[in-house]
């Protein structure tokens, strides 16, 4: 079954940023708590991780009060690169497919009301 909302194609993927961690006598953000949600068929579900991070040269420095989220999110993804990222979206992807179309149950056949799909 396809969701239909106005606007939003089904299926995606949601990058955020759950908190940050920072040298408060600079600034430098050393560590990076996210979430990635992937929606699917009225499904979803969520993975969340850290990264560190190395302090960036003193050039390319932005300034904490000046970062986004995208910029953030960003750097999230350029940390895992392209491959690691579409394996973690690929993985969501799975586990919303396993809820939809579930390969794995368990229970006893005498029981019937206590099967439980895993």
């Amino acid at each position: 079954m396809a969701e239909s909302t106005p606007g939003i194609d089904f299926p995606f993927t949601v990058w955020d940023i759950a908190n940050m961690e920072r040298t408060v006598s600079d600034g430098v953000v050393y560590t990076v708590h996210y979430t990635v949600t992937h929606f699917e068929d009225g499904e979803q579900v969520s993975a969340y991780g850290s990264v560190g991070l190395e302090a960036p040269a003193p050039a390319s420095m932005i300034p904490y009060a000046e970062l986004t989220k995208e910029t953030v999110i960003q750097w999230v993804k350029d940390h895992f690169g392209a491959e690691k990222v579409s394996e973690i979206e690929a993985a969501l992807s799975a586990q919303v497919q396993e809820k939809l179309h579930p390969t794995k149950a368990s229970g006893t056949p005498w029981l019937e009301d206590n099967l439980l799909v895993e």
